[in-house]
């Protein structure tokens, strides 16, 4: 099975299609609308299953990175998992995609984690409470991810982290002495633009310059430079959550990009030695960069495929483990 992205165009995500004629072609349906949450803010959230005669059979949960957002090219992953048998969910960020919020501002990763929570947790009390669980996140959203799973031991049947920020490689840090310097920009001018960093995302993520060139089409991604409080906040729960590794118990699934300069790599690798979780597996792709999409087609098919067949084999496992109760019936029935 092909990973959608192979249809798009160097301008929009369903190539010559319209959005409907996409999911159309593939199988499944969609859905969105906003929430508001505890502090105001509209949040927009949007879902994908597959039509029959595929069979749910788990609940999966996306989690876009800094300056990402779910309806540009992480909806193309949403497609290739939805088809593949799971209701898929996402939301965007405060700041980020149609969300409000300052532009790409996160001063306190917090207030995002609740967010998540909240529309995961409702989206699975809707649309699947008997099946298995499990969580997919990218860059940024991987530590949002974590903290997830931290929060609701127990309650995620797995989590696959793709280019994980467990740590900022320090090919893509501010440089010296900047950054041990920006609790003091942080504290004056929180919001403004100051930080540099060694090259841009989409620069340093793409490899292929098609797909280099759609993440930039998008109309709601940014490239400025990141406010020096969410800079400072990155590198916060960074080293937050090399402290906690040892807590991380869910099953995991950890694919990255060998040279992959945004995010650590060695990082990732750290996590995987000291994760709790009796059933881990690290994937470290030799000559990858940041974005695992962004390779070329038959790298981005070996890949995702090797993550689909991870959680289908765990969406199976845990139905089989049911003994013909609930989380079976509900396989069995397509719910």
């Amino acid at each position: 099975m092909s990973h959608p992205i192979a249809e798009a165009s160097e301008t929009s995500p369903f190539g010559s299609l319209t959005p409907d004629e996409f999911y159309a072609r593939h199988s499944v349906s969609h859905g969105s609308e906003f929430v508001t949450n505890p502090r105001g803010l509209r949040l927009f959230t949007q879902w994908w299953a597959p039509l029959p005669p595929t069979r749910v059979i788990g609940v999966l949960a996306l989690v876009h990175g800094f300056t990402g957002e779910s309806s540009w090219l992480l909806q193309l992953t949403a497609v290739f998992f939805a088809r593949s048998g799971f209701a898929t969910c996402a939301l965007d960020h405060q700041g980020h995609g149609f969300s409000d919020g300052l532009v790409a501002h996160i001063p306190d990763i917090g207030p995002v984690v609740d967010d998540c929570v909240s529309f995961f947790d409702s989206f699975r009390a809707r649309h699947g409470p008997s099946l298995p669980a499990f969580l997919y996140a990218e860059s940024l959203g991987g530590a949002i991810a974590l903290y997830v799973a931290l929060r609701q031991p127990g309650a995620w049947a797995g989590l696959v982290l793709n280019g994980a920020m467990c740590g900022i490689s320090a090919k893509f840090k501010p440089p010296w002495p900047l950054e041990h310097l920006l609790f003091m920009v942080a504290a004056v001018v929180p919001t403004w633009r100051v930080v540099p960093t060694r090259g841009s995302i989409p620069d340093l993520s793409f490899k292929e310059d098609r797909k280099r060139k759609l993440a930039l089409a998008s109309p709601r991604r940014t490239v400025a430079r990141p406010r020096a409080a969410t800079a400072l906040e990155l590198l916060r729960v960074c080293r937050e959550l090399q402290g906690r590794f040892e807590e991380v118990e869910v099953p995991l699934l950890i694919v990255h990009g060998g040279d992959d300069v945004v995010c650590d790599p060695a990082c990732v690798e750290e996590l995987y030695a000291r994760a709790g979780s009796k059933d881990k597996t690290l994937r470290i792709y030799p000559g990858m960069w940041h974005q695992l999409a962004g390779e070329p087609d038959e790298s981005v098919d070996m890949v995702f495929g090797e993550m689909k067949a991870w959680l289908v084999a765990r969406a199976e496992r845990a139905a089989a483990g049911a003994g013909g109760g609930e989380a079976r019936a509900a396989v069995e029935g397509g719910a």
